[in-house]
């Protein structure tokens, strides 16, 4: 009568060419584990790659066309079988021979004629502390799940929070509508295209998606603009004007005083978005405000930011002007070039304006 195995029990493959070993081990073992048995090389790296695949393998070095050896350097050369313990069961009995199967990466290394209560007991033990290992990785890869998931949700509601404190100023300025989404992905998709250029190869996946999540911080100083300028239905005077140009280092102030509370590693961000909100409204050219800063000394986040609200601001209606199509918005930022904006973003923006075209079509007010 063959008796019932768990299918719960370790499996254990053996390997050896000789048929006679094969009846041997897996008559030990079958009363105790669910026996699988390959007689060669190939065999047993077709069955180990199986599901169920195996929890330990105990195999022969001598073997035709294949040797162990190369079977275990095969096994641990796989992501899905690196794992699993091998132990070298042989009659290679020169201490060479063990040093190289221990080193390639057997657990354990047994002589034939073997011992049947200590090949069980190595096989107990194997099978032990592999319990233990895949724990250890299960939990590991938990964590790191885990944690994937709270940053992430972190990440969401930062956003969250940096949206509503944009969308918070931007109720104030009833003309912006979806300007502040619109601007965003105008700055992804220049940074994305811009870092193709040698001179901008540094900038990492990490820098965009920050440049992207600061950029809806850009005018958040226009809440410390009085009413009577900002919301005026016409053109602003000369002192007028001057207090609008008060907004980005009213936004800089507001970003770095929120950035003291934070620890250092998470201020990165947000130094983005106080160089977008204090820079944005430089010129290439020197002419701009609040510094009169020229060239590189602008921030590439202000640079980018720049070219982007210009952009959205010429194909968006105005009290003081209709919108313009997006065919005379690109000639009026080519004009821009060296003057207003970066001749290489420019550059940029030429070769993927349709893409400004279709974020605008997406996200129109």
């Amino acid at each position: 009568m063959t008796k019932d195995i768990s299918p719960e029990l370790p499996v254990i493959l053996v390997v050896d060419d000789t048929p006679d070993n094969l009846a041997l081990v897996s008559g030990l073992l079958r009363d105790s584990y669910r026996v699988k048995v390959a007689n060669s090389g190939a065999n047993a790296l077709r069955i180990a790659n199986a599901e169920p695949g195996p929890d330990l393998i105990l195999l022969d070095i001598m073997m035709p066309e294949m040797d162990g050896y190369e079977v275990c350097r095969r096994l641990k050369a796989a992501e899905t079988t690196r794992d699993i313990p091998v132990i070298f069961l042989t009659a290679r009995a020169e201490m060479e021979d063990e040093r190289l199967g221990l080193e390639i990466g057997a657990v354990d290394y047994l002589l034939k004629p073997i011992s049947p209560a200590i090949m069980l007991a190595r096989v107990r033990n194997h099978l032990n502390l592999k319990r233990v290992a895949d724990f250890l990785r299960d939990q590991n890869a938990f964590l790191d799940a885990e944690v994937q998931r709270r940053t992430e949700s972190l990440r969401a509601i930062q956003n969250a929070a940096i949206v509503a404190m944009a969308s918070l100023a931007a109720t104030r300025d009833n003309e912006t509508g979806n300007h502040i989404r619109r601007t965003q992905y105008y700055v992804r998709a220049l940074a994305l295209a811009l870092r193709q250029q040698p001179r901008f190869g540094w900038i990492t996946d990490d820098m965009v998606e920050a440049l992207y999540r600061s950029a809806p911080l850009h005018d958040i100083g226009k809440i410390g603009v009085p009413d009577s300028v900002l919301l005026k239905p016409d053109r602003l005077t000369a002192e007028e004007f001057d207090i609008m140009k008060s907004h980005p280092a009213i936004g800089r102030d507001a970003i770095a005083a929120a950035a003291k509370d934070l620890p250092i590693g998470d201020r990165a961000f947000l130094q983005y978005a106080a160089d977008i909100a204090y820079t944005h409204h430089e010129k290439w050219d020197g002419s701009g405000y609040p510094q009169g800063l020229k060239g590189d000394d602008i921030p590439l986040a202000g640079r980018l930011m720049a070219l982007a609200d210009v952009y959205d601001a010429l194909i968006s209606r105005r009290v003081y002007k209709a919108p313009y199509p997006h065919e005379k918005a690109v000639e009026m930022i080519v004009r821009g070039s060296g003057g207003h904006f970066d001749p290489l973003l420019v550059e940029v923006f030429l070769r993927i304006n349709e893409d400004f075209k279709g974020i605008a079509a997406r996200y129109a007010d």
